[in-house]
């Protein structure tokens, strides 16, 4: 949930509710000391004038609207995260044919983004030992950061990390082969 808010001593201070990225619409409650209001709806607004009036009733403002008041604050937003899956072949570190062509669009996000903050996380199915899973997954995650590197990106704005059999795209239960399970993530930030 994204929660716009625009003070000015005159008009008081305006809240309107966004989605998130993902088109979800949380909540906002916009309260004084007369009683409160609830935003529920995406660009729903409020107005509370001071803290001896109620707030006004909530009405939604037109995207074009919202755009016009926010320009500096949705400006300013953080860019939201990108995320990539790539699927490695049954224990190994090898990426399928279609995760290796992934690389490219990979490393120029990462360049259009200007990241230094990009996570590279592996993964396995829950074939095999708790042990064997974590090198694996380790050794896939290590094995694509080594990729985007000799494709050009900064070693150093690169962050590994190994989920072994934890937090699995498909649930199964001990010693499943699944082929979306073996996987390394890469969040660009």
């Amino acid at each position: 949930m994204i929660c716009l808010l625009l003070s000015a001593c005159a008009k008081g201070s305006m809240v309107v509710l966004l989605p998130d990225p993902d088109g979800k619409v949380g909540e906002v409650r916009v309260q004084t000391d007369k009683g409160e209001r609830v935003l529920t709806k995406a660009g729903q607004s409020t107005t509370a004038v001071d803290k001896d009036s109620l707030p006004s009733e909530p009405a939604v403002l037109p995207e074009k609207e919202i755009n016009r008041v926010f320009v500096d604050a949705l400006a300013a937003q953080p860019r939201q995260p990108v995320h990539f899956i790539l699927y490695n072949l049954h224990e190994s570190v090898e990426l399928t044919p279609e995760s290796r062509k992934m690389l490219d669009q990979i490393v120029k996000t990462i360049k259009e983004m200007k990241s230094v903050d990009t996570s590279v996380v592996g993964h396995t199915d829950t074939l095999g030992s708790v042990e064997y899973n974590y090198r694996l997954s380790k050794k896939r995650a290590q094995e694509v950061a080594r990729l985007l590197v000799k494709k050009g990106v900064d070693p150093k704005n690169l962050e590994i990390d190994s989920h072994s059999e934890k937090n699995l795209l498909v649930p199964t239960a001990d010693e499943i082969r699944e082929p979306h399970n073996r996987r390394v993530e890469v969040t660009v930030r």
